[in-house]
């Protein structure tokens, strides 16, 4: 039923939002390295790789300078238009293709690169690989303001491979386990509500049963 939703509504999403994109296209071809789309290796389901989709807002060696693959705030690598289009998500829209082909689903764990996958503890690896990967889910809804936490530590790799992607990897888990239509409509409303207001606590308002964070995140969280 939820790979029924995904078609259609990334269906629809793509016709709708045709209009922004082609003027988009142009503007990211004449501006920066002059590359439209990012393509990047994931992990997704039954840990099968595949090519995700983004629009270009880094330097095409990103991955291979500075933090890698983990992105801070005000990140030098980040191009002139990249900035707007993280901020607003609008970079994230290409997977919409991604979850037509059925690599995604519009709701479920990240799909992260084999490195941040590999920070995953290994029963969290085991339990996220059973399903589609998702353009947003818990873990991109609870961590939205990723970049800034990372950049406030002073060791943002360990940071990350240390705190942030254990307890991201007990939120997919959640995710995994408490599988339904309602909670992929739930996360759908949820992500777009944070968009709309980012400092908004909806998610902890609408799901009460949440792994805790530890405590050097819930500043952030």
């Amino acid at each position: 039923m939820q790979r029924i939703f995904d078609i259609i509504f990334s269906g629809i999403a793509l016709v709708l939002l045709s209009p922004l994109f082609l003027p988009l296209m142009f503007i990211l071809r004449v501006t920066g390295e002059g590359e439209i789309f990012f393509p990047q290796c994931r992990v997704g389901r039954g840990r099968k790789h595949f090519k995700l989709y983004k629009f270009a807002t880094m330097l095409k060696d990103s991955p291979n300078m500075a933090t890698g693959t983990v992105t801070v705030k005000n990140d030098p690598r980040v191009l002139p238009m990249g900035g707007f289009l993280r901020k607003t998500k609008i970079n994230e829209l290409p997977q919409l293709i991604n979850i037509i082909n059925g690599d995604m689903s519009l709701i479920g764990p990240r799909p992260q690169t084999q490195r941040c996958f590999n920070a995953f503890s290994l029963s969290s690896q085991n339990v996220i690989v059973k399903v589609r990967p998702g353009l947003s889910g818990i873990g991109s809804i609870v961590f939205r303001n990723e970049e800034e936490m990372m950049h406030a530590n002073n060791d943002p790799d360990k940071f990350y491979d240390v705190i942030v992607m254990p307890y991201k990897g007990k939120l997919e888990e959640w995710y995994v386990r408490n599988l339904s239509i309602r909670l992929y409509f739930q996360l759908i409303f949820i992500t777009i509500y944070v968009v709309v207001f980012p400092r908004g606590k909806t998610v902890w308002a609408m799901l009460k049963k949440l792994p805790d964070p530890p405590k050097s995140l819930i500043k952030w969280l």
